[in-house]
């Protein structure tokens, strides 16, 4: 499978769809007390989980470039990868997540929610395919040991 757009773009889109939603959306609206650190908790803790899936990328002199995934040259399975098979495209997540909580719109989670459903047809899909062919058995393993997403 031909992977098109780098996840960053989708992240960006799917956040325009969100603002677009709260902004013109005549219910949905919602406030609680502690949202807006709720949002800016999720948003430290996307970076986090980004900041460290590059770290341990660049430690294992692997690519980050999620357009070809054929370029990997190592299975990173230790660390944060220990718990999560995508860290990156979680923060990412996490980033629309906080994004919805300070739109204050609750059909938002509708389309993080989405940015999930195409992530995993698009962007994982394409990549397991690739790791696969590349690490056989040792990924399917990995796979079966540590969850897609969280």
């Amino acid at each position: 499978m031909k992977l098109k757009l780098p996840p960053a773009l989708v992240m960006l889109l799917f956040g325009g769809l969100m603002y677009v939603l709260a902004k013109f959306l005549p219910v949905g609206d919602f406030d609680f007390f502690g949202r807006r650190e709720l949002a800016l908790f999720l948003t430290g803790l996307g970076f986090l989980l980004i900041f460290i899936s590059v770290i341990q990328f660049l430690k294992a002199k692997t690519t980050t470039d999620p357009l070809n995934p054929g370029k990997t040259s190592q299975l990173v399975t230790s660390g944060i990868y220990n718990y999560t098979r995508n860290p990156m495209y979680l923060g990412m997540l996490l980033f629309l997540l906080a994004f919805g909580l300070k739109l204050g719109n609750a059909f938002n989670t509708l389309l993080a929610a989405g940015f999930v459903t195409y992530m995993n047809r698009f962007q994982i899909k394409g990549e397991e395919e690739a790791l696969t062919t590349m690490f056989g058995k040792e990924y399917n393993i990995y796979c079966k040991l540590t969850r897609r997403w969280f």
